[in-house]
């Protein structure tokens, strides 16, 4: 079984593998790009937040964990890509330049003995149309296999052990020697019969999960209109309901969900699908229809909005489990409708720095002074430390006027029984108890 793998990009997909497999006992070379993370991962500080990851990194780097900008050359046994297929912002076509420059790295710096591995998500026939033709060219031949990442943030080095692998190969050869070394990492596998199946399981699991979501916000949606509580219409539908359960609505971001439906969209060909692209857009929108209806009630309350002081605290993409991930915050998307009416935005997370807090454009501030002097506090994620809050403890004075809790985290009895106004996603409360 190979021993020395090399890691072709260490953000979160490639980070987590590094610290699972040395703790399992591999030598592992991460290959980094960008020198401020490279710069980080060499004094043994992830430039990500994962619960484990650090002390692994801590304990492990310069024995069993080994960063540079490139792969060693010679030297790995199996060399897995593991960069950002990001897609275009404006046109939402997938970009996968950072794909062809790893496969052409592992191409110059190993050889036709080294196991290749594509564990970044792309769209079906990457693999195969970006990956193995720089093998080739370099080689003659490859192994290659497709080995999706599943995991979810905040449970990363216990999924890798305890989910299920899913592996597709380029041949019956390939795909035995990534069973192989799959086997050392995961308890189970799943082999597919090839590499565009692999690549497309993927993308069902995350496309699904987005569609799931977005029925729950398309029933908020409508239970707004018509004045009603939409957890109070799901978690009726839900009781002791045989079929599948009913997503609560919220906000649906990440470096996954925001992007690999238009993956998805990509592998469709002529014919878009019935699905996938309505859900995404709808999922984009609520940020901007919450964000119009703080608005609204903001002005309601005040009868104003232009200087009015709005608190928005959970700056990153979800609360549960904890991440520091900005990539598909809502905040990104509420911000030019806070800016447009004239809000002074201060901002709160647990885990996100206060430079990134400004970075989006709000002024880091503290819980108290989040309540204590804003005229309105907005719960974009549920963290923890939110879900703990005595809210009743920081309700005085008349401050906020407003509390419009995205996740309905907070104790809504005491928000109201302060004479505050309280509000959720689908669900505008009167003030009062």
């Amino acid at each position: 079984m190979p021993q020395t793998v090399g890691v072709v990009g260490m953000g979160y997909v490639g980070l987590t593998l590094t610290a699972a497999l040395a703790s399992r006992g591999y030598t592992v070379h991460g290959a980094e790009i960008h020198p401020t993370v490279l710069e980080a991962l060499s004094q043994g500080r992830p430039h990500i937040f994962e619960p484990g990851v650090e002390e692994v990194f801590r304990e492990l780097l310069g024995s069993r964990i080994f960063v540079d900008a490139e792969l060693p050359k010679g030297v790995v046994e199996v060399a897995v890509i593991s960069v950002s297929t990001p897609v275009d912002e404006q046109t939402n076509l997938p970009n996968l330049s950072n794909l062809a420059a790893a496969a052409r790295q592992v191409a110059g710096n190993c050889g036709p003995e080294t196991l290749v591995v594509v564990r970044s998500t792309v769209p079906v026939g990457t693999s195969r149309r970006v990956v193995l033709p720089a093998l080739v060219e370099a080689w003659g031949r490859a192994r290659l296999v497709m080995a999706p990442e599943r995991t979810i943030q905040g449970q990363a080095l216990r999924e890798l052990v305890e989910l299920p692998q899913v592996v597709g190969g380029l041949d019956e050869a390939s795909r035995a020697d990534g069973l192989e070394f799959f086997a050392g990492l995961a308890a189970r596998l799943v082999p597919v019969s090839s590499l565009e199946a692999a690549e497309l399981v993927k993308l069902a699991n995350n496309c699904h999960t987005d569609v799931t979501y977005a029925y729950g916000n398309e029933v908020a949606l409508i239970a707004e209109r018509h004045g009603l509580d939409p957890l109070e219409v799901i978690r009726a539908a839900n009781l002791d309901y045989p079929r599948p359960d009913l997503a609560r609505p919220g906000y649906v971001g990440g470096g996954c969900l925001s992007k690999d439906p238009y993956l998805m969209l990509g592998s469709a060909g002529a014919r878009e699908p019935f699905l996938i692209g309505p859900a995404r857009r709808l999922n984009e929108h609520l940020p901007v229809h919450v964000a119009g209806r703080v608005v609204e009630l903001i002005r309601a309350e005040l009868g104003r909005s232009e200087g009015a002081r709005l608190a928005v605290l959970g700056w990153a993409y979800k609360g549960w489990p904890p991440t520091d991930d900005m990539r598909g915050t809502p905040i990104a998307a509420m911000m030019p409708v806070f800016s447009a009416a004239g809000l002074v935005v201060s901002g709160h997370d647990p885990l996100v720095a206060p430079e990134v807090i400004r970075r989006y454009g709000g002024d880091p501030v503290s819980l108290d002074k989040a309540f204590s002097e804003a005229d309105a506090v907005l719960v974009i994620n549920d963290h923890p430390d939110y879900r703990a809050l005595e809210v009743s403890s920081l309700l005085a004075a008349g401050r906020p006027r407003l509390v419009f809790d995205s996740w309905r985290v907070l104790d809504e009895a005491a928000v109201r029984a302060a004479g505050v106004r309280y509000a959720g996603i689908g669900y505008l409360a009167a003030a009062g108890s």
